[in-house]
């Protein structure tokens, strides 16, 4: 019987396999090509990411000026210096991209940088892809880095970063602040303006954004998009660089005579509130953060037993309640509290029995027992005390504000209280507390900003001045300026070391006690001596707070010689005197000296008493600093710049920061400096010729 054939399936099962796969893929195919969108996702779109390219526009931060427009911080570009030391690191043309002679290369780095030519050489040998070369590589200069690529040195190259530069250095530092550059390379404010308007002085960053193709070329008619950066908001401060700079020289005679724990200078515009000058021991170089700085801003977070200046407001407090009798007499000395307290005055002894108005000229504490015992309440003097501004912040524009402290209970609190001992204060608000007197009973806020240049809105915002509604009468402000006056002008009472003929100064001193470690300190030095005042008496327009901590001798003149140098200083660059009315009537102010000849102008300007810095060998000026208009004042240094090259250095010891800057950038040279203050010695000698850079060794004057 025939055996039946069975039929082999196997190939036609995988051929229906493989035709039910091929036509699966046949659909994605045909999926994938018509498709605009394939499982959610649009083609289009995913393709033109792919290849899309975003290249940022950093925005640069905001410039912060000064009241007269000098630049105070801005932005500076500096490079890291980096080598590459990969052999594979080739052009496309096969020419090396690497350093190829690393003996030759740290030789000739090293005298650049002024490095180590082993370390240098050392770094070169590492087996890494590339190097960096520490401090040395760091912070490098356009200038440096231009000299650096003069060499034409393979594998070297350069890492472009911003940073925040302030060319015064060591100047009013607690009021600008400094901002560093974080590890993702933003600048943030840390302090100061800096700080408190981070936000507006930070740019807004931009880019460009387009298709490329796989060599990285642009795809041209493809659709690109373009947001340029906008830059940040410049500030302009109310610090005037002159006013800062008596301020700072007043400083630096109290640190350098009395070697206090630390000094405090304020100058205040009567009027607008606007702070002048603002100056502080220790102080600090912003370009240079110590490890060990302070983050406090005296003007606005040093708190302080502010002592006998506020009998100047708690004498006013009592005028205004209609309880203040002048002609009134007490008896001087001490006051007993109760059994176990007892005030006195600082002439234990006292005068006998002297009238209210004698005893605010003498500074006596026992005016004070008497006037608060007898006529106010501890609610009516805190009230007093609240209504000028004590406890409670001012609102100024700078970051950190302390509010002090007006906590008072107990009788001999009370007491204490009204001759500024155990309640804290800060400078500003005696500053503010100050502009009532100022400005017949009306008290003004203090403010730090004049205005707001936005680039983000093309708007220029004006600070505008705020005034309370009246808070003291005529009555009681003709008075305590009558009292204030006195205060300086009698030859025995506590403040004629002040006095100045025909200013009208009228001021009150303050020593007060300091309390710490749960008692108050009973050494000779261990006080904080004070001074506030305003001038002149019939319209002020300058209110002056100082505070100084432990002078090492002599505490009742540690601020006075200072402070008085600082008030003819302010005085004469205001031309605030007519002549006759004072010995400040030759007020010198620059004038337009380009184009006339060096000799005619050194002539002129030594005849008004100015011995200016003559900058080349040339017989006509073409340059100048200040410009038309400025006053010049004591210790102000004039620079005159000739049509000659022949420029040979002058002698820079003594100079400030701020100076030996612009003398560099007059003179086109880069200066470099170490330690912070004043000039003490100087790399490029008096007499020579002036090249290259010039290295300055500072001393920081407080």
């Amino acid at each position: 019987m025939k055996k039946k054939k069975t039929k082999w399936k196997v190939p036609n099962l995988v051929f229906f396999i493989f035709l039910i796969g091929i036509l699966i893929l046949y659909g994605q195919y045909v999926y994938l090509s018509l498709s605009k969108s394939i499982y959610g996702i649009n083609m289009n779109k995913f393709a033109a990411n792919r290849n899309t390219v975003t290249k940022e526009k950093i925005a640069e931060r905001g410039k912060i000026f000064d009241v007269n427009g000098d630049t105070l911080a801005l932005n500076v570009t500096s490079y890291t210096l980096i080598a590459y030391l990969d052999e594979k690191r080739v052009g496309s043309d096969g020419t090396p991209k690497y350093v190829v002679d690393k003996e030759e290369t740290a030789k000739k780095l090293a005298s650049v940088l002024e490095a180590d030519e082993a370390y240098i050489l050392e770094r070169l040998n590492k087996k890494q892809y590339q190097v960096q070369f520490g401090n040395y590589g760091r912070n490098i200069t356009e200038l440096k880095k231009k000299e650096i690529e003069s060499l034409g040195l393979s594998g070297i190259d350069f890492e472009k970063t911003v940073n925040r530069y302030y060319p015064s250095g060591n100047f009013a530092s607690y009021i600008i602040g400094y901002a560093k550059t974080g590890d993702d390379g933003i600048i943030k404010g840390m302090l100061g303006v800096e700080s408190n308007f981070n936000d507006k002085l930070t740019g807004i960053n931009g880019y460009d954004r387009y298709e490329q193709d796989k060599f990285g070329y642009k795809i041209p008619n493809t659709p690109e998009e373009n947001v340029d950066a906008i830059d940040g908001d410049d500030i302009y401060i109310t610090i005037d660089s002159s006013i800062q700079r008596f301020v700072e020289s007043a400083i630096y005679k109290v640190d350098s005579e009395y070697e206090p724990e630390w000094t405090i200078i304020e100058v205040m515009d009567a009027k607008s509130g606007a702070i002048l000058g603002s100056s502080s021991t220790t102080s600090f170089d912003p370009n240079n953060i110590p490890s060990d700085m302070s983050y406090e801003n005296p003007l606005v977070s040093y708190t302080y037993e502010p002592g006998s200046t506020m009998k100047i407001f708690t004498y006013m407090c009592a005028m205004e309640k209609g309880v203040y009798n002048g002609s009134e007499t007490y008896p001087s000395g001490s006051f007993k509290v109760d059994e176990e307290n007892k005030i006195n005055d600082w002439n234990k002894s006292g005068w006998g029995d002297i009238t209210y108005d004698t005893g605010f000229e003498y500074s006596s504490n026992t005016a004070i027992a008497n006037i608060i015992s007898k006529y106010l309440s501890r609610d009516e003097l805190k009230e007093c005390f609240t209504k000028y501004g004590f406890g409670d912040a001012t609102g100024i524009e700078l970051s950190g504000e302390a509010k002090g402290k007006l906590n008072f209970k107990y009788p001999i609190e009370v007491l204490a209280a009204g001759y500024g001992q155990g309640i804290l204060t800060t400078p500003i608000q005696h500053l503010q507390a100050l502009s009532i007197i100022a400005n017949d009973g009306v008290m003004v806020t203090p403010h730090i900003v004049t205005k707001i240049d936005s680039k983000k809105n093309n708007k220029e915002t004006t600070t505008k001045i705020k005034k309370s509604d009246r808070i003291v009468s005529h009555d009681t402000v003709v008075k305590i300026k009558d009292l204030m006056e006195k205060v300086v002008s009698d030859d025995w009472a506590t403040g004629h070391k002040y006095y100045i003929e025909n200013f009208g100064i009228i001021g009150k001193t303050g020593t007060a006690q300091i309390y710490e470690n749960g008692k108050y300190l009973t050494g000779t030095t261990d006080y904080i001596s004070s001074i506030s005042m305003m001038y002149p008496k019939d319209n002020p327009k300058i209110i002056i707070y100082a505070a100084t901590k432990k002078p090492s001798h002599n505490q009742n003149y540690a601020l006075s010689e200072s402070i008085q140098e600082l008030t003819k200083n302010i005085a004469k660059y205001y031309n605030m005197f007519n002549e006759g009315e004072n010995t400040l009537n030759n007020t010198n102010k620059m004038e337009n000296y380009l184009g006339k000849n060096t000799s005619d102008v050194v002539s002129t300007l030594n005849s008004k008493g100015v011995s200016p810095i003559v900058i080349g060998n040339g017989d006509i000026i073409i340059n100048q600093y200040p410009k038309k208009g400025v006053t010049l004042v004591n210790n102000y240094k004039v620079f005159l710049v000739t049509n000659g090259d022949n420029i040979t250095m002058p002698n820079i010891t003594g100079w400030s920061r701020n100076d030996v800057e612009r003398y560099c950038n007059l003179v086109n040279i880069e200066c470099k400096f170490n330690g912070t203050g004043y000039a003490v010695s100087q790399s490029i000698q008096e007499g020579s010729s002036v090249s290259g850079v010039l290295d300055v060794n500072l001393e920081n004057r407080g």
